[in-house]
């Protein structure tokens, strides 16, 4: 049973990754951690094994396999604050954020757009039947009897109130329409609050190169002035750049902590840019 054991252990996700194939068997985390590695290096199974063993809120599920649990019992963490009090205040707010809760949010927001949208198109059409057809209202009202007042009201609003203030005064007024991108980032602004631990798994995603920029400054901010904690893996350079921020090079075998222009991914981009150099100075 024993070799068993020992044979799965070496040779399973997520122990074929850790401390196995990556040779990475201790983290030692800074105001701001960052992963970064190639498609499949392990750094969102990083993210994954953290979050589970603290516990943190999480909106969306991941796949993981029977042997993550397992994996979970092995694996041990340690705070630096001493304060009973104030670790209990920080995992209050203390998440993982991924992808997919970013695109679930905006696919909510959506939603309720479409459905308060498909509401005003209702009271508009209401109001006109009235208009044309006329409308019998409530002949008496029961003050004891919400339902009775609310219809008798809403009549009378109907009567009184023309078709675009009818339809101000009771349909929701649907979220701002923001872009995929805006949207996106104030889902992260949203979350992020002050004396907090926060796992971001790819918070670039949908984000254009202004919107990275901004979200880094945000991170960057709420780290130095709001007590805040950052765990990121991440492709995007404007996050890799951030000061002092404490970078492990997870295509690295032991994985290593480097500077973000070391990272091979970042080499690619400035030699990208450089072979183009004389397109962007015409």
């Amino acid at each position: 049973m024993n070799t068993i054991k020992r044979t799965c252990y070496d040779s399973y996700y997520p122990f074929l990754f850790f401390p196995n194939q990556k040779e990475l068997s201790e983290v030692i985390f800074s105001d701001i951690t960052i992963f970064c590695g190639s498609n499949g290096s392990g750094k969102s199974t990083l993210l994954n094994v953290i979050a589970e063993k603290m516990e943190l809120k999480r909106e969306t599920a991941y796949n993981k396999t029977d042997f993550f649990n397992p994996y979970l019992t092995g694996c041990h963490y340690e705070l630096n604050e001493c304060n009973v009090e104030n670790q209990r205040e920080m995992m209050k707010v203390s998440r993982i954020i991924t992808s997919d809760d970013v695109f679930k949010h905006i696919l909510g927001v959506r939603e309720k757009n479409e459905k308060i949208s498909f509401k005003r198109v209702i009271l508009f059409e209401e109001k006109r039947i009235m208009n044309r057809f006329g409308w019998q209202g409530p002949r008496s009202i029961d003050i004891e009897n919400p339902e009775s007042v609310n219809a008798f009201m809403d009549y009378h609003q109907k009567f009184k109130l023309s078709a675009s203030k009818y339809v101000r005064r009771n349909a929701i007024v649907d979220e701002r329409t923001f872009s995929n991108g805006e949207n996106g980032f104030r889902y992260f602004t949203d979350a992020i609050q002050p004396g907090g631990l926060y796992l971001l798994d790819e918070p670039e995603n949908s984000l254009s190169a202004e919107m990275q920029i901004e979200l880094a400054n945000y991170i960057h901010a709420m780290a130095r002035f709001y007590n805040c904690q950052f765990v990121i893996s991440t492709h995007s350079p404007f996050i890799l750049c951030l000061p002092f921020a404490k970078i492990y090079n997870m295509d690295k075998t032991p994985v290593t902590t480097c500077k973000w222009t070391e990272l091979s991914n970042m080499k690619i981009y400035y030699g990208f840019f450089k072979e183009h150099s004389s397109e962007f100075e015409v």
